[in-house]
């Protein structure tokens, strides 16, 4: 399957899963809902993996619990964000992450303004002048933002040091108990049966699917051209919560979307390693899930 699919899959299971996470954080709060798909998503890893104690040493023990700990706070503030939030302008702000990445590593100066960029469409999105904005899911956007910024730098050195889903299954679990500390009060006395069941469904999309198939994609295209996919996802963003949780923008925030859709796509655009026009990559294959 060729890596563009699996890209768009997985931003698609991504930003599903988020929607669908909605009717669990009414009843467990956002950082319920992360724990218990966390803790799912770890049981599903490790059965996949198992991973071998002797697969690591001492010195990847901070670098994987980093990892854990981004990815567990990280997914905390999104949900916190996305129940205050429209789910589309919860992913444009948190976009800011990844094209600070981008911008801070790339090869050439020119990217800069598109950061700038995407800036404006934020403000377009957030709309600070029309009404009262709702500075605590911005805020909660804002961290998962610099999250997603820390997990792919550390998820770079993940996946160079550990091959398959090896990372994943040792990172994961630690996630699920970084969560825990919060989610489990959060969620003590509200537990059922369903909500048990929603959780390892939510886990199945987001994270085993779209980890596994970024991880695939990364091995059949450049990580150049897998970051030019990914500004499509604040624009999958608008799609899913327009059609799934009925969520309405207006016209200058749907403007906001596209300038920061733009600026993402044009930022990567400027660096070496692109696809040929036929869709091949020399890329050389990757060990681990990098979002940009």
């Amino acid at each position: 399957m060729p890596g563009w699919i699996l890209a768009i899959a997985a931003m698609f299971s991504v930003q599903l899963g988020s929607a669908l996470s909605l009717h669990a954080i009414s009843a467990l709060g956002p950082a319920g809902t992360a724990w218990l798909r966390l803790t799912a998503g770890a049981a599903i890893f490790l059965l996949m993996e198992r991973p071998s104690l002797r697969s690591f040493n001492r010195h990847d023990g901070p670098m994987l619990i980093g990892l854990g700990v981004t990815t567990g706070v990280q997914t905390i503030a999104f949900l916190a964000a996305i129940q205050r939030i429209p789910l589309g302008t919860a992913v444009a702000i948190e976009f800011l992450g990844p094209m600070s990445v981008a911008a801070l590593h790339s090869h050439s100066p020119k990217t800069l303004p598109w950061a700038g960029t995407a800036g404006i469409g934020v403000v377009l999105v957030t709309e600070p002048w029309h009404g009262p904005v709702n500075w605590a899911g911005v805020a909660f956007a804002a961290i998962a933002a610099v999250g997603w910024a820390a997990y792919i730098v550390l998820t770079t050195r993940v996946g160079n040091r550990f091959s398959g889903l090896t990372g994943l299954a040792l990172t994961i679990p630690v996630a699920a108990c970084a969560a825990g500390i919060v989610g489990i009060p959060q969620a003590a006395g509200h537990l059922t049966f369903e909500l048990v069941a929603i959780g390892v469904a939510l886990a199945v999309l987001l994270p085993v699917l779209p980890y596994s198939f970024e991880l695939l994609a990364l091995r059949r295209m450049t990580p150049t051209a897998f970051g030019t996919l990914m500004a499509l996802e604040p624009a999958i963003g608008v799609v899913l919560g327009l059609v799934v949780l009925h969520q309405h923008l207006s016209p200058i925030q749907v403007t906001g979307i596209l300038l920061v859709v733009l600026a993402g796509a044009a930022a990567q655009l400027g660096e070496p390693g692109l696809p040929s026009a036929d869709g091949d990559s020399d890329a050389q294959p990757s060990t681990g899930p990098v979002p940009f």
